[in-house]
């Protein structure tokens, strides 16, 4: 386990252990997340730990071309009940994301500090939000990191049914459109698999990460 001290690095990762975790410390600024992100590293931590950071093997992962979109997801779209936006609330995105009670889970990792750096990030272009609206409300939406040829998602909420859902498929038809090259869900979920996310090799990923 490797100990971070003041000093802009990550060792390689490789070095993370069986279930992915590279190194503890260090701090949330932008120079830092950006060079995990980068490097194919993110942070992901609980109130009142240290700072862990992770980069697992397997990978999961959206091809874009992979995208799975049901019959009753492209009739919900083609009914246009929901609008969707850019960067238009981050803030509001990523406390949602937050505060929303999730199936199996108590509490959050989204901690004020990381939602304070995130913030910090979208201010400078580097961290983006997809809303979701439905009379004027927010109900939905994602926030991740931009990396201009890969998109790191981070985590997304839903109010009502399906709003969620929009935001992803939403997102995935820009970043197609865009020539991005995939799209990080970081972890496995079967969720993420019913959408077409699959699981590759850290090494296969770090490759595209790293534009190779």
């Amino acid at each position: 386990m490797f100990y971070l001290s003041s000093n802009l690095f990550f060792p390689p990762v490789s070095q993370a252990n069986y279930d992915g975790i590279l190194a503890i410390g260090g701090d949330l600024s932008a120079e830092r997340l950006l060079l995990a992100y980068k490097s194919g590293i993110f942070p992901w931590f609980e109130e009142g730990e240290p700072i862990i950071w992770w980069s697992p093997d397997p990978r999961m992962v959206l091809f874009l071309d992979e995208l799975v979109v049901s019959k009753s997801m492209r009739n919900i779209l083609n009914r246009k009940i929901f609008t969707v936006t850019f960067n238009q609330n981050f803030r509001d995105v990523i406390s949602n994301c937050q505060n929303i009670e999730r199936d199996g889970q108590n509490g959050t990792w989204i901690t004020n500090e990381m939602i304070e750096a995130y913030c910090k990030l979208h201010e400078q272009g580097i961290a983006t939000s997809v809303e979701v609206w439905q009379d004027d409300e927010l109900v939905g939406g994602l926030y991740g990191i931009d990396l201009g040829h890969i998109f790191c998602g981070e985590s997304m909420f839903s109010k009502v049914s399906n709003a969620s859902k929009v935001a992803f498929i939403t997102l995935v038809t820009y970043l197609k459109a865009s020539n991005y090259r995939l799209l990080d869900c970081q972890v496995y979920n079967p969720h993420l698999e019913s959408l077409g996310c699959r699981e590759i090799e850290r090494e296969a990923f770090i490759k595209i990460v790293k534009n190779q």
